[in-house]
């Protein structure tokens, strides 16, 4: 007899795997036991060299279907008792590296329990089993086990817990099983309906026109029926949403295929055990109101992944109900997600007709996850449920954990241990209280669960963001790190790059090292430091706050920029239809005086003065409307240059190298810039440099010869032939062409002068997947290897990930 001790690292609790190995076990005729030890599942096998070999190999080669294997250590032992069984036993706590699984959408079997009438979970609305189910959500501490659970509070039925002991059971060891005997149930807040009526009252309201709140597996969502406009509508005028899209939810794959292009990729992401929303294009024509998502040429499809989104769209209650439901997270604009019943009560009641929740409490928010396709791959926008908290290694160990507190929009944190950093859930946006406490409270309780006690806070460099007065809450030392460089650092490190990069950081705004605003940033950076080598070309952004809302403010300011003259700043304004007289004026009195005016290098803004010249959009809603109804317009041309598209899953095939029509030289010939010859040095054309000043209280920042991207010539260029007349998808699409070459020439520039061959692109800008095919294309066609976000946002939602990498190398520096 043989006897192993075996450790198994990685997502390999919460997903069945000691029942998994308990039925590998009786196979193969092993003995011994096998327990949750916290960082990972040990097992002690003892058997005859044959049966453990066999053991083995069923381990490695299929585990359960939601467990991810790491690494596997299996190591003899020579003083082993005899075992006469196979045993799960108690689980404990041990040190190192942990693994915290992400909740798991509804699996086939119990979908198929859910809706036979013979089943004793018909129509359960929490039914579960090993392989799919809540996990983080209902977390209180590790090892995963039921009394370290909101489920504790539900003793199991004997039926339950007959099915939760049995090797044989689906449900042999899985910790959120109920019924319908001794499990949650679903109520409605100030009314008497409870379980099945509660249910049947919620799709009555819905069916009716009405908006539900609805308590899922992280938190509440505002539900009504996405087919009815009138319905549509009145969600939006309750949450003072005009314009964002709205999330919707199928009935079935079937139904979302009939609604959007949905590749093969696309199906199986859609369908997985994640589940998250995915940006896909319309088909155009079909049953979901305009409304859902006015504008746009996309949808964000889910499907089901609990099983009341199922109960919601098919009952017993003889309601007959639309195959496509708006299911939105409930909350206030930018607040976290609401979790429980007091918060539903005092956020949601005004929104809503009636608000379905339940006794389960949630321990941790996830708001459901948002992604895109690129290249028939996932590319990230909102990381939250399903895929938050999976860790990402770094390629060093570091000894001193640390936190960063993340971006003061879009928030998530991150906790780094030894190798590997655990990026929190979606939070929300910091100018929310509630956020701001929710933050707080989320960051004590993951600490918690990964025994990581934090030793240092990494934070934003700017002086007024809520994010650096709660990191300084905290009484560690600080670590400011500078937002552009954490967001390079944030790629590097999801791609596992520990070589000098070339980054290209583009986004709405930074606080930079000069304390002026940053958004256009070429950077030579590593972990240890970086240098700001070139920047999109500043101007003088006028109006302060409102004009990141307003890009008819950034497109006057630009043109006083171009040409210093107020009558003709102000006839332009008149003709493009950015603002009368009086408004424009104001923006020119204010840059004239320099009052309420800050140098921005933003590539955000120039977008948004883009789309305001081109009449596509003079204000924004939300952020990022300006900015994508360029996009769009931009895509919707190069569909009719290219036709079929539509659905391919951003690929534009064919056009690499190609230009757009536009030339600076053909610009000069069509009348001239207007600029003379030493106006265009004064505002930096294209090779122009100037001296950064240092950092102060920034990790790695250091003084260098800078460029400017000759923006100001580009968005000129666009001014004028707008004026000629010229189309405005067309200009929309030279635009992006034009930019893309641009930046990558400058990286070009930099690369060779440094001897680095790897580019990495990240920031919110690059959630525009034209704009980022078309840089990537360039700089592959300029010889580099180019580094991109996949499963981590390139906007602020990743950025914690890079503040905490530069800090952890920062402190081992010293």
């Amino acid at each position: 007899m043989v006897t192993k001790r075996i450790r198994v690292y990685g997502i390999v609790q919460g997903v069945g795997f000691r029942p998994t190995v308990s039925r590998y076990a009786a196979a193969a005729g092993i003995s011994g036991s096998v327990a949750n030890r916290g960082s990972y599942v040990e097992i002690l096998a003892q058997g005859g060299e044959e049966a453990l070999s066999s053991f083995l190999k069923n381990l490695e080669e299929e585990p359960p279907k939601r467990a991810v294997i790491l690494k596997m250590e299996a190591r003899e032992l020579s003083d082993a008792p005899l075992y006469s069984d196979f045993q799960i036993i108690e689980s404990e706590k041990t040190a190192g590296e942990i693994f915290i699984s992400p909740d798991i959408a509804i699996c086939e079997d119990c979908r198929r329990e859910l809706f036979d009438p013979k089943d004793r979970r018909y129509l359960h609305p929490f039914i579960n089993c090993t392989s799919c189910g809540p996990r983080m959500t209902i977390l209180d501490a590790l090892p995963y086990d039921r009394e370290r659970t909101s489920m504790k509070e539900f003793p199991m039925c004997p039926a339950c817990a007959a099915e939760y002991h049995d090797p044989g059971s689906r449900r042999y060891d899985a910790q959120p099983v109920a019924c319908h005997s001794c499990g949650p149930v679903y109520y409605l807040l100030g009314r008497k309906e409870r379980g099945h009526e509660a249910i049947a009252k919620t799709r009555k309201v819905i069916r009716e026109g009405g908006v539900a709140a609805v308590k899922g597996i992280g938190g509440f969502h505002l539900v009504c029926d996405a087919e009815n406009p009138a319905a549509v509508e009145l969600l939006r005028r309750r949450k003072n949403r005009p314009m964002k899209p709205f999330a919707v939810m199928a009935r079935d794959l079937a139904a979302a295929e009939r609604e959007c292009f949905v590749s093969p990729e696309a199906a199986e992401i859609l369908d997985g055990h994640q589940k998250p929303i995915l940006l896909l294009q319309k088909r155009g024509e079909g049953r979901v109101a305009e409304a859902a998502a006015p504008d746009n040429p996309n949808l964000g499809i889910l499907l089901p992944y609990a099983p009341i989104h199922l109960l919601l769209f098919s009952y017993d209650d003889g309601l007959s109900m639309p195959d496509y439901l708006i299911v939105t997270s409930g909350n206030i604009s930018g607040a976290p997600i609401c979790r429980d019943d007091a918060e539903a009560e005092e956020e949601l009641g005004g929104l809503c007709d009636v608000i379905l929740s339940h006794n389960r409490r949630i321990r941790i928010r996830a708001d459901d996850t948002v992604m895109a396709l690129y290249e028939g791959a996932p590319y990230m926008i909102r990381r939250s449920r399903g895929y938050a908290p999976l860790p990402i290694r770094l390629p060093e160990r570091f000894d001193a954990p640390v936190l960063a507190m993340g971006g003061e929009l879009k928030n998530s944190f991150c906790i780094g241990k030894g190798g590997m950093f655990y990026l929190s859930p979606y939070i929300g946006d910091l100018t929310d209280l509630r956020t701001e406490e929710a933050l707080r409270e989320t960051i004590g309780r993951f600490s918690g669960l990964l025994e990581a006690e934090p030793e240092m806070v990494a934070a934003d460099l700017h002086p007024r963001y809520r994010s650096l007065a709660l990191a300084e809450e905290t009484g560690l030392p600080l670590i400011g790190i500078q937002h552009h460089y954490a967001h390079i650092l944030s790629c590097m490190a999801e791609n596992e790059c520990a070589e000098r990069v070339v980054g290209l950081s583009f986004d709405g705004s930074g606080y930079g090292t000069d304390g002026t605003v940053w958004g256009g940033e070429i950077l030579l950076a590593d972990y240890a430091g970086f240098e700001r080598k070139a920047r999109m070309e500043p101007f003088l952004l006028a109006g302060g706050d409102a004009a990141a809302r307003e890009g008819w403010r950034a497109a006057v300011a630009m043109l006083y920029g171009l040409y210093k003259d107020r009558d003709r700043v102000l006839a332009l304004s008149e003709s493009l239809g950015l603002a009368g007289p009086v408004k424009a004026g104001t923006i020119l009195g204010m840059a004239e005086r320099g009052v309420n005016c800050v140098s921005c290098s933003s590539m955000g803004r120039l977008f948004d003065a883009v789309s305001a010249v081109l009449g596509l959009r003079l204000s924004s809603t939300f952020e990022g409307e300006a900015s994508m109804a360029l996009e769009f317009a931009a895509e919707e041309y190069a569909e009719r240059r290219e036709p079929g598209r539509a659905g391919c899953s951003f690929s534009l095939k064919g056009r690499e190298g190609e230009k757009a029509g536009l030339s600076f030289a053909e610009e000069e010939e069509m009348g001239g810039s207007g600029l003379s010859s030493a106006e265009k040095k004064e505002r930096g054309a294209a090779g122009v440099s100037c001296a950064e000043p240092g950092g102060t209280g920034e990790a790695g920042a250091s003084s260098t010869e800078m460029s400017d991207l000759p923006t100001s010539q580009l968005f000129h260029a666009i001014v004028r032939r707008r004026l000629a007349g010229e189309e405005t998808g067309k200009l929309a699409f030279i635009f992006h062409e034009e930019l893309a070459e641009l930046a990558a020439e400058a990286a070009a520039k930099i690369g060779e002068a440094a001897g680095v061959r790897i580019a990495a692109l990240s920031g919110g800008c690059f959630q525009n997947r034209l704009l980022l095919e078309l840089t990537e294309k360039k700089l592959k066609k300029a010889g580099f290897y180019v580094l991109r976000h996949r499963l981590l946002p390139p906007n602020d939602g990743g950025i914690a990930l890079g503040q905490a990498a530069a800090a952890a190398y920062r402190s081992r520096a010293k």
